[in-house]
């Protein structure tokens, strides 16, 4: 049996998860938010590369400025510089320099539904910087254009958010506004008919741990059990009394983004544990 001070549970999404497992982005945007699972270890320069956008701030006020339904939803290329005020306006994410292809680079990913993947200039392999996309369905085509566009995380939880960009516009509450005489800004996503800067659909993003589970034995048997809450999902501390038994829940939560902590009071000897977030 595993001593109970000693034993730690990476949060699993419906699957078994790993301690090698890559790390988590979420997208915090009005209409609700995604997680994807990035591929840290087979895409190492494009993770890092993105991390980097996110970690200096280039993607702060950044936003959806490509809706094609049925195709994908495109975003850090733009933000609003004094977003929420009369002073408001576009500008161009600054970008570092082009990096390289790594679609071949480690396990081959395809385009496939939920998988985030680098945009780059038409004809040029090497040529991503800031800019990327989520595939709305299985875009195989993607895979064999100029050495193939490179994937370089899944989502794992808020594929009903993308389902809103799927159907046809407008379905959804989402719209689609352009910018005249910019070719890129030629489809944006709005969440009016007549919108202002503020009905754009923001993409705040952020870099949230894998909320492992923690857990301290107490006075008298009980359990002390924290982690790393995923924010604006919810999150379910289960248990079972063996492996491969019946999970039921000890606690259901919305979480906070920071730690928490819940008491298993009177516990059996034996207990498995587990955060799921849905």
């Amino acid at each position: 049996m595993l001593n109970p001070l000693m034993m730690r549970l990476v949060a699993c999404f419906g699957f078994a998860a790993t301690l090698v497992a890559g790390s988590l982005v979420q997208f915090h945007t009005p209409i609700g938010d995604w997680v994807l699972e990035l591929y840290d270890e087979d895409k190492p320069v494009t993770v890092h590369n993105f991390k980097r956008y996110v970690t200096d701030g280039r993607f702060r006020d950044s936003f959806v400025q490509r809706h094609e339904p049925g195709f994908v939803i495109q975003g850090g290329g733009y933000a609003v510089t004094n977003r929420g005020t009369a002073t408001a306006q576009l500008l161009a994410v600054p970008t570092y320099g082009p990096i390289t292809n790594e679609y071949g680079v480690g396990r081959v990913f395809g385009n496939q539904y939920g998988t985030i993947a680098m945009a780059r200039v038409g004809g040029q392999t090497n040529s991503a910087t800031s800019q990327w996309f989520i595939n709305l369905t299985n875009n195989a085509f993607l895979d064999q254009v100029d050495g193939g566009f490179t994937v370089f995380g899944r989502t794992l939880l808020g594929t009903n958010v993308l389902n809103r960009f799927h159907p046809p516009v407008p379905a959804g509450g989402i719209y689609r506004a352009q910018v005249p005489g910019n070719p890129s800004l030629a489809t944006i996503p709005v969440l009016k008919l007549q919108p202002t800067l503020d009905d754009l659909v923001f993409t705040d993003i952020s870099l949230p741990a894998w909320p492992l589970l923690r857990i301290e034995l107490l006075a008298g048997g009980a359990r002390r059990l924290s982690w790393t809450s995923l924010s604006n999902f919810v999150n379910h501390v289960e248990f079972a009394a063996w492996a491969g038994g019946p999970m039921q829940v000890l606690l259901s939560t919305n979480g906070t983004g920071g730690v928490m902590q819940v008491e298993d009071a009177a516990p059996t000897p034996t207990r498995i544990y587990r955060i799921r977030i849905e």
